[in-house]
């Protein structure tokens, strides 16, 4: 059982490295109407000599039987899969001898199916099966399209020639709006460094990298020039590690919005986050492997340029268990929001210059030494208060995978009373209540400590309410970070807002636009997109603005995130501007892409309005938590709309 077990595991990482469709077998798929739903699919495989394709596990484990799998939940399954070629029981020595079903040379087979909703032009799935030869086994799957006698096509618009959002009506709207974002990311980064200096892995090394410098320089001047190249290639260092990104960035300009919105990559943060928890209480260290920080080491020296840069590098590898983390955060947090891979340089530049400064400027002014506190257990507690942190960050992350996904896990109320948790924690921690491995025995209450107990203490309170069901859970502040107020654990909560219900679907909102005369809002959204939750709950409650949307526009919200499949019919595969052929597959799929194509942007939340004849009446409008400059924008574009 442990062999077979071991080998199902080594199949998947043998898989993630070999094309999809195993070149052993060569496939071909057909379809044949037998009924006004129901078709019949038949595959006919021709198999590689000296190879054999597994069709029945009969009870082995870590195998499954041949099966076919559809992109649209519509197709459903008449009977299982009918054989019409000859098939062989074999004891196969790599499932313990267990007896499995498998065929050589050929196979056929048929799977009736059909459909619940309209039958689609094309339709696309994928044939999941394994094969093997001696003692190898490889899982494969075979990728299909095949055309439906009877079917239509019922493709979304996704392209609309007439939007031109370069030379809209009127020129209000938003211009150079991600100048402030990257403002703003660059600053978050800057705090993230200066945090990482308040470290055990980082604080003690300054005095020794600056008497490194101040004593082997020679004279100040030398001193000075090395200490700013040293800084400098801190800085650098950082930076080169966001540079992968671009590519990413620049083969999909949608990859790192799809990357943020990955229900599993989210969840595998909030796992990474956990861990990175336990290791700032001190139970274990994430460290680089050694040789890394050694091989570093070695080639530093202040003698040339490569030697200081080399001496930036270790101190990147060997303060990486105290960094790391920190790091992490800023990098998740990055990429979940919409800025692409030049937010996340900005993000990490600011993180490198908040590390590098310090040493450099301590380097050159060495007499500052005598103003720093002395490395001490204050240290531990700063890594042991961040602990608690990465933990609610976490929270969020999970939070992030659950609201694309709408279990209702952790609704709105859950969510802040684990924040609230951590927030008690934090204060019973600095309280000398709770202990970690690296504590000191005896704590030391100072005018520091208690103004931090103070804090965290004033912040617990603050968001406590959040967990009730009353007017006061509203919580402004953090608004954004806990999931909506109307994804609640309540059957009716208090502050739900409902007399805004925009539609969900272009199409049906344009139609209704031209029926009513109204403009069309647009508004591209995410499930979790901060920023739009604080535009819905602080902007669009604002009296005026409410009134505007409620009663001169016709409001569309469109999920770039949402992970519902379109039916068959409606999905496509769409030729980009770029001329990449995309896979719209699922909504969000859908709007991302009408985003892209249409508006020239990828992030969210991002507002346009559209005349009658969808033509582009302003500039678009990026996240405005001002409300009076929001109102500003609707109203220039109510005026351009009756105008024309």
């Amino acid at each position: 059982m442990r062999k077979s077990v071991l080998l199902f595991l080594l199949s998947f990482f043998v898989f993630a490295v070999q094309a999809q469709d195993s070149s052993w077998v060569q496939w071909k798929i057909t379809s044949k109407r037998t009924g006004d739903n129901s078709y019949e699919l038949k595959a006919k495989g021709i198999i590689q000599t000296g190879k054999f394709l597994y069709l029945f596990s009969k009870g082995a484990e870590g195998l499954d039987s041949i099966r076919f799998e559809f992109t649209d939940s519509a197709v459903q399954r008449e009977s299982s899969i009918i054989f019409t070629s000859a098939i062989k029981d074999f004891a196969d020595p790599t499932f313990e001898n267990k007896i499995v079903s498998i065929a050589d040379k050929e196979v056929e087979f048929t799977q009736r199916i059909q459909f619940a909703g309209s039958i689609p032009e094309i339709l696309k799935g994928k044939l999941v099966y394994a094969t093997g030869a001696k003692e190898e086994f490889i899982p494969a799957e075979h990728l299909f399209e095949v055309k439906m006698e009877g079917g239509v096509s019922e493709k979304a618009r996704i392209k609309i020639a007439s939007i031109d959002i370069n030379n809209p009506q009127v020129n209000c709207g938003d211009e150079g709006t991600e100048g402030k974002s990257l403002r703003g990311i660059f600053i978050v980064g800057l705090l993230g460094g200066f945090i990482a200096l308040l470290t055990p892995c980082v604080f003690p090394l300054i005095p020794l990298t600056v008497s490194f410098f101040t004593k082997r320089s020679g004279s100040k001047g030398k001193s000075i020039r090395n200490a700013m190249l040293y800084g400098f290639f801190i800085f650098l260092i950082y930076v080169l590690l966001s540079l992968p990104f671009h590519l990413l960035d620049k083969t999909d300009p949608e990859i790192l919005n799809n990357i943020s919105t990955n229900v599993w990559l989210n969840i595998i943060f909030f796992i990474i986050f956990v861990v990175f928890a336990i290791s700032f209480f001190g139970y274990f260290e994430i460290t680089l492997p050694g040789n890394l920080a050694s091989g570093a080491d070695s080639k530093a020296g202040v003698s040339s340029v490569i030697g200081i840069f080399f001496m930036a590098l270790t101190l990147a590898i060997v303060s990486f268990s105290c960094t790391g983390p920190i790091l992490g955060s800023l990098l998740a947090g990055a990429l979940t929001k919409d800025g692409g891979a030049m937010q996340l340089t900005f993000g990490m530049g600011g993180f490198g210059l908040g590390l590098a400064l310090p040493f450099a400027l301590f380097a050159m002014f060495p007499n500052w030494l005598q103003s720093l506190p002395k490395s001490g257990g204050w240290l531990n507690t700063v890594k042991v208060v961040l602990g608690f942190l990465e933990l609610a960050m976490a929270v969020k992350f999970l939070s992030n995978a659950d609201l694309v996904m709408q279990w209702k896990l952790l609704p709105r109320e859950i969510f802040i009373g684990i924040w609230v948790l951590v927030g008690i924690l934090i204060v019973l921690y600095l309280l000398g209540f709770i202990k970690f491995p690296h504590d000191d025995k005896k704590v030391r209450i100072g005018s520091a400590r208690w103004t931090f107990i103070a804090l965290f203490a004033a912040f617990t309170i603050y968001i406590a309410p959040g967990v009730t069901n009353t007017k006061w859970a509203q919580l402004p502040l953090i608004s954004g970070f806990p999931p909506p107020l109307c994804y609640s654990a309540y059957s009716h909560p208090v502050n739900c807002e409902k007399s805004l219900e925009p539609l969900r679907d272009y199409e049906k909102a344009l139609a209704l636009a031209r029926k009513e005369n109204k403009p069309l809002l647009i508004d591209f959204t995410g499930w979790a997109c901060v920023n739009c939750r604080r535009m819905e709950e602080n902007v669009w409650t604002s009296p005026e603005v409410l009134r505007l949307m409620q009663n001169e526009f016709i409001v569309v919200s469109l999920y770039v995130d949402e992970r519902k499949v379109l039916p068959a019919a409606q999905q496509q595969t769409f030729k980009t501007k770029t001329g990449t052929d995309k896979q719209i597959i699922t909504v969000g799929d859908q709007w991302a892409t009408f985003q892209s194509e249409n508006f020239n942007a990828v992030a969210q939340p991002q507002y346009a309005i559209v005349s009658l004849d969808e033509k582009a009446l302003t500039k678009t409008k990026a996240y405005t938590p001002n409300p009076q400059e929001f109102q500003k924008w609707l109203e220039c574009g109510l005026n351009a709309f009756r105008k024309k």
